[in-house]
């Protein structure tokens, strides 16, 4: 099939998937599945408990894998599950959790720290701005299809 993509457009992929790539070598050498450390990541992030539609959500995994992994941390008692009333629940790490939590996500979460704050703070907003443009626009164009 022959198609008219620009050259910015190919860069953005390979950057997105040199991106998907390095994330995914951290989880392998995290000795961690990639649903896993997002939802170790998380919980790091946004603080445990959190709602389990928002891990979902920041992950940009199916609901179906985060589930898995969920299911996964819960039985080897890395976190735990509450249920918030109608179908919502909270995850929350266990200490064993926050253990594990400390060796993997939030190493991860200090390295990207370090680069963003190596930016200037006008490089770091211009990314913020430009990134938030793209991803409202392309939520957007994705309703269309």
């Amino acid at each position: 099939m022959d198609i008219n993509v620009s050259k910015e457009l190919r860069r953005f992929n390979r950057l997105i998937g040199e991106i998907n790539g390095t994330y995914h070598e951290a989880s392998v050498k995290l000795g961690l599945s990639d649903s896993t450390v997002s939802v170790l990541y998380t919980l790091c992030s946004e603080g445990s408990p959190c709602a389990l539609h928002e891990i979902v959500r920041q992950s940009g995994m199916s609901k179906q894998t985060i589930n898995s992994a969920i299911r996964k941390l819960e039985g080897e008692g890395v976190i735990r599950l509450d249920a918030t009333g109608g179908r919502g629940k909270n995850v929350h790490l266990t200490a064993q959790g926050r253990e594990l939590a400390l060796r993997t996500a939030v190493p991860l979460i200090e390295l990207e720290d370090e680069i963003y704050t190596s930016w200037s703070r006008e490089e770091l907003q211009t990314y913020l701005e430009l990134t938030g443009r793209f991803v409202a626009a392309i939520k957007e164009k994705v309703k269309q299809l």
